[in-house]
């Protein structure tokens, strides 16, 4: 399995991305979502929140009705050091939304791999376009040219992210694969990644304070 499949994409994966001309993905919501790095310790979380998906949005994120054991499998195959997962946290740790980017060996360009799931009492308030946003970066700055994304042709939600990050979309019957083409690592992509990470683990550290002092009461 792969960072954003259940299925190992790095043997399918062409060597080479069709070119794209796309722009960089767009920024600049009014809402800011802190959105925290998650490690090894967090994989329970993760699979409590994948667990929570109703099978429609399972079939959506996996292209497939994941059991609740391909789900288990999934999470406990999680490489953290060779890919990154970011999450958004509710005010109780819930994790409310999880965004997948599987680094891709043998590409070139270098390609990465991106796949999301917002938990449904959280949607409709840019989560995972702000996901997106914030693996867009982390990409770049690992001197990654190119995201790849899978999404069944329903998925509108996707799509309307990838079509506003200028993708180049390939449909193929049920299925949609697209290319978003990203700009080269700069200073202020790197400075606005730190102050991004930190301001996350702030926010963080804050819940958990304050779960941790309710529950002291």
């Amino acid at each position: 399995m792969d960072g954003a499949q259940l299925r190992d994409a790095r043997d399918g994966t062409p060597d080479r991305a069709p070119a794209a001309t796309a722009p960089s993905p767009a920024r600049g919501h009014s809402r800011w979502v802190p959105i925290r790095r998650l490690g090894a310790q967090h994989r329970a979380r993760i699979l409590d929140h994948l667990l929570r998906l109703g099978e429609h949005d399972r079939h959506l994120r996996f292209g497939c009705a994941a059991s609740d054991a391909q789900i288990a499998d999934y999470a406990a195959q999680m490489d953290f050091e060779r890919d990154e997962l970011f999450g958004i946290f509710n005010r109780r740790l819930h994790l409310v939304g999880l965004a997948h980017l599987a680094y891709l060996a043998g590409t070139s360009p270098r390609a990465a791999e991106f796949g999301v799931s917002v938990a449904r009492p959280s949607r409709g308030r840019g989560c995972g376009d702000r996901l997106f946003e914030h693996a867009a970066l982390h990409a770049r700055n690992r001197g990654v040219d190119h995201l790849l994304v899978h999404a069944l042709s329903e998925n509108a939600a996707m799509l309307h992210i990838l079509h506003k990050a200028g993708a180049r979309v390939e449909r193929d019957g049920a299925e949609s694969r697209a290319w978003v083409s990203l700009p080269p690592a700069s200073l202020a992509s790197r400075v606005e990644a730190l102050v991004e990470d930190t301001a996350a683990g702030l926010d963080y550290g804050l819940k958990h304070a304050t779960l941790s002092a309710a529950s002291d009461v």
